[in-house]
């Protein structure tokens, strides 16, 4: 095999260019870094070898078996994602400052190269094949969920969107504020929040008023972000564990068969040994 082609198809070198490839960018994203331009340069010469990776494995497994797996479609989508940003490189500064919103959207793509590390990490196939039994067993219990989010924004909605318009003035940010109290973090924020806009309109809400509203949304944290969300976790970890179980379950399987296979050629040879005749002495 050609040693080019040979090294391209190294796991290890990959790695080592994903990882100066990181160590590059960390580097880039510092403002006014040293020598910006050779980082620049060297940067954008990994991006073209990650394509010519591509290329060269493409070559040498063909199209058919190149596509067949999904790492390779993976792979193929996050190095064309990040080649714009050669093309942002090469274009003079003038034109980059006169469309500086879209191009620097385009230089950020090549962080996207990174995820390709994902792939050599250790059991990943069998940990994404688990999440995603684990997302199809508990499918209805998360669309459940988001349902009960989605009403209590409605309803939350209507309550509050005359006193609190920041936070519910509309379906779409009363749902955000509805996420924020079942993520538990700083579920208390929104609560102060209606408060205080209530009193910055000029409709400051009584003592009695402001407990109410407090107790309001701490049963919506109780109902939505204690027990909901720990149903929905509940459920998604005893998904992943029962695949992992049923897989670790068909490699003892496929080991059992295995072995079954090589006692039976075992007993089929002691046996023509044992039936075959002892020659006499001479």
């Amino acid at each position: 095999m050609n040693p080019i082609r040979k090294l391209f198809l190294d796991d290890r070198f990959v790695i080592s260019l994903i990882a100066i490839n990181a160590i590059l960018i960390f580097i880039q994203a510092f403002p006014q870094p040293p020598y910006e331009k050779v980082l620049l340069t060297i940067d954008n010469a990994i991006s073209v070898l990650f394509l010519f990776e591509l290329i060269n494995k493409m070559a040498f497994l063909g199209q058919h078996e190149f596509w067949k797996s999904h790492w390779n479609k993976f792979d193929f989508l996050l190095v064309m994602v990040s080649l714009p940003a050669i093309v942002v490189d090469l274009l003079p500064p003038e034109s980059i400052a006169g469309s500086l919103g879209t191009l620097l959207i385009l230089r950020v793509f090549r962080v996207f190269k990174f995820f390709r590390v994902i792939k050599f990490f250790p059991k990943v196939e069998q940990i994404f094949n688990s999440a995603r039994s684990a997302v199809s067993s508990s499918g209805v219990v998360l669309a459940g969920f988001f349902v009960y989010i989605f009403i209590a924004s409605l309803l939350c909605c209507f309550m509050f969107r005359d006193i609190a318009p920041n936070a519910f003035g509309n379906p779409l940010s009363a749902y955000y504020s509805i996420f924020q109290v079942f993520t538990i973090e700083g579920w208390y924020d929104i609560p102060a929040q209606i408060v205080n806009e209530a009193e910055a309109g000029g409709n400051a809400l009584s003592t009695t008023a402001v407990f109410f509203l407090r107790i309001f949304f701490m049963g919506l944290l109780i109902i939505g972000g204690v027990f909901g969300l720990s149903i929905v976790n509940s459920l998604f970890i005893d998904a992943m564990l029962s695949g992992s179980s049923e897989d670790m379950e068909e490699d003892i399987d496929s080991i059992q068969k295995e072995f079954e296979q090589v006692n039976a050629k075992i007993d089929r040879l002691t046996k023509m040994i044992q039936d075959e005749p002892t020659q006499p002495n001479a």
